[in-house]
């Protein structure tokens, strides 16, 4: 199972990097597998810690793959990091071994400590179309055109069926930044 989350990492200047990530669990341990390069990766192996968060506003997705900043961030007491201000709930995680990958490591986690902050009140099939649109952008150098065109119209269905004032911002930031990578590489490869 992978669960989609917002990790937010920090490097030796104490700058955070947040994005999404689908992480996964082997017993009490987080496995963050970034590929490589990554600042994520860079950032984790170099200060042995990050920070996941659980949040219900897709706009954090949408937000920090197209350059948006929907969020204010908190500094965590005794750890190197930040999490989310407006979030579910955040877990502080330590680095205790790299599984060495040429694509993908896989860094095993331990949970350092855990906080509740908010009650999930549960999704709407717009929240999951924003998510799975945010995975589609941050991989469209990997993935052949009709494949995201496509998902993108079934995804639509849910966003006109469901969404709310914050999932269409988040798609309509997503949207453009898809239409904007196919407009630029559409100019390169006529030139």
């Amino acid at each position: 199972m992978i669960l989609e989350t917002i990790i937010i990492t920090v490097n030796a200047a104490h700058e955070p990097h947040i994005t999404p990530f689908g992480v996964q669990f082997e017993g009490e341990q987080v496995i963050i597998a970034p590929y490589v390069p990554s600042k994520t990766l860079n950032n984790i192996l170099e200060t042995g810690f990050a920070v996941m968060n659980m949040t219900d506003d897709v706009r954090v997705f949408a937000g920090a793959l197209t350059n948006h900043t929907p969020w204010s961030l908190l500094p965590i007491n005794h750890h190197q990091g930040y999490r989310l201000e407006n979030c579910l709930a955040h877990t502080v995680l330590q680095l205790i071994e790299v599984r060495k990958d040429e694509t993908r490591p896989q860094l095993v986690m331990q949970v350092v400590s855990s906080e509740n902050h908010q009650p999930f009140q549960g999704f709407n099939r717009a929240q999951a179309a924003v998510i799975e649109l945010s995975i589609l952008v941050s991989r469209l150098p990997r993935l052949p055109r009709e494949k995201i065109q496509s998902e993108m119209q079934y995804l639509q269905i849910a966003i006109d069926k469901t969404a709310g004032e914050r999932e269409l911002q988040a798609w309509h930031w997503l949207k453009q930044t898809v239409e904007a990578y196919y407009k630029l590489n559409s100019q390169e490869s006529q030139a």
